[in-house]
């Protein structure tokens, strides 16, 4: 009974957050909660389950609050900006270097975690660039999305945000395991771009006269009040302090980003009404997914402290030949970005990455292997996934369709995921 109803649960769950019929803050705490009461359990004891699932996302959730309203800080500064006329200004003629450029900002850009944020930044500053050398659109839109989706591993990215809250672990410390990872990934983001490069020369890119394309800055000129030219050396240190000290884990995440928040606003925007103003702009992006991880937290203590979980890992190791149930976090290591293709970001993290942790837990594999693997993939499928609104963004903006852009982008994207797993293998941080 305990395990029917939890796979009927697991059912629910995905298919209302594929569909959109429910907000996730909805379907991730009402679902459990009906869940629970159905095995028997009463009121009382279902709150006691969503109160214990809660305080292991609490911080995670204060931390993206607090890292969401830094890096729009650091936007709104005008620190990106600086960075990106620099980077363009460099790259100049040269195919090559534009495409390293373009994979250099979408890194850049990414540091905020938001996808709507980078293809802003990155799309309209090198698109121009692109027609003008006759550079295929495709390439920008495969260097930002593979760009993004590795820097997406930082720990207020959403994918290692959520994995952290099924984990019940520190997004920080998650994301301290997968530095390694996430640097190899980088270096392979700059070998791709260097092969894109060539492969647009080989095309023509470069060779001929392109399209001059005149940008609007209209939308550009309400934001240039922000702009604090001035204090850039002190934001672009400022913004590496925060994340040395991120890195090195000796103080509480969402602490450091608290300090950061005040600090940034004192020092650019000394004035009340502009830092609350501010404050107000990011707040929306911020509080929308740290309420959304503190629902989760409530479906990750009616998992666990209702044996659900465990009744429905019993099934599946009936059904799982025994030899295979050792590499399953392999496995579905391999299969995550065309899943991630197909399933929603909450529903990939909180609907199915539950279940295959168990599962593999039964069979000796511990459940940060198994997350590990599944994020990395499930990050490369960002920018390809149908269900992501960034991506429409970005098409849109490039003027190209969504089948083209999956067919050029989804090869690189998966062997890219496929070359980082592997590099935790031979790093030893995930074990076969």
């Amino acid at each position: 009974m305990t395990a029917l109803v939890g796979f009927l649960m697991i059912v629910l769950i995905v298919t209302l957050l594929l569909k959109g019929k429910l907000s996730p803050i909805v379907t991730l705490t009402i679902i459990p909660a009906v869940a629970a009461l159905i095995l028997g359990y009463t009121p009382l004891q279902v709150a006691f389950f969503i109160k214990e699932g809660m305080q292991s996302t609490i911080s995670n959730a204060i931390l993206f609050i607090f890292s969401v309203i830094f890096f729009g800080i650091m936007s709104d500064a005008g620190m990106f900006d600086v960075i990106v006329d620099f980077l363009v200004k460099k790259a100049g003629n040269n195919v090559i270097a534009v495409t390293v450029a373009t994979a250099i900002i979408a890194t850049i850009a990414h540091l905020d975690g938001t996808t709507a944020v980078t293809v802003l930044i990155t799309i309209p500053a090198m698109l121009p660039i692109y027609k003008k050398m006759n550079i295929s659109p495709m390439i920008l839109l495969c260097l930002t999305g593979a760009c993004m989706g590795v820097m997406n591993l930082l720990p207020w990215g959403g994918p290692v945000a959520r994995a952290a809250t099924v984990l019940e672990m520190d997004a920080t410390a998650l994301w301290h395991t997968l530095i390694p990872i996430q640097i190899a990934g980088c270096v392979m983001n700059l070998a791709l771009a260097v092969f894109l490069g060539m492969r647009a020369i080989k095309q023509g890119a470069g060779a001929g006269k392109g399209v001059e394309v005149q940008l609007d800055q209209k939308a550009k000129e309400k934001e240039e009040a922000l702009k604090r030219p001035k204090l850039l050396i002190f934001n672009v240190l400022f913004t590496v302090a925060v994340i040395g000290i991120l890195a090195t884990g000796w103080v509480t995440s969402y602490v450091v980003f608290m300090l950061g928040v005040c600090i940034a606003l004192a020092v650019n925007y000394p004035n009340q009404k502009i830092q609350d103003s501010l404050v107000k702009k990011h707040a929306p992006a911020a509080l929308m997914i740290s309420v959304t991880l503190l629902s989760a937290g409530a479906m990750v203590g009616i998992f666990n402290q209702t044996g659900m979980l465990e009744a429905m890992a019993d099934v599946i190791m009936g059904i799982i030949p025994s030899f295979m149930g050792r590499y399953i976090h392999i496995i579905f290591g391999v299969l995550a970005l065309p899943l991630g293709l197909c399933i929603g970001t909450d529903a990939y993290f909180y609907g199915i990455m539950p279940l295959v942790m168990k599962v593999g837990a039964t069979y000796g594999c511990a459940p940060l292997n198994t997350a590990l693997t599944m994020v990395i993939g499930k990050n490369l499928a960002l920018m390809v996934s149908p269900l992501v609104p960034a991506t429409y963004l970005a098409i849109g903006l490039t003027g190209t369709e969504l089948k083209d852009h999956m067919k050029y982008s989804i090869p690189p994207y998966y062997l890219l995921s496929l070359i980082m797993v592997l590099c935790g293998i031979i790093f030893g941080i995930i074990p076969l």
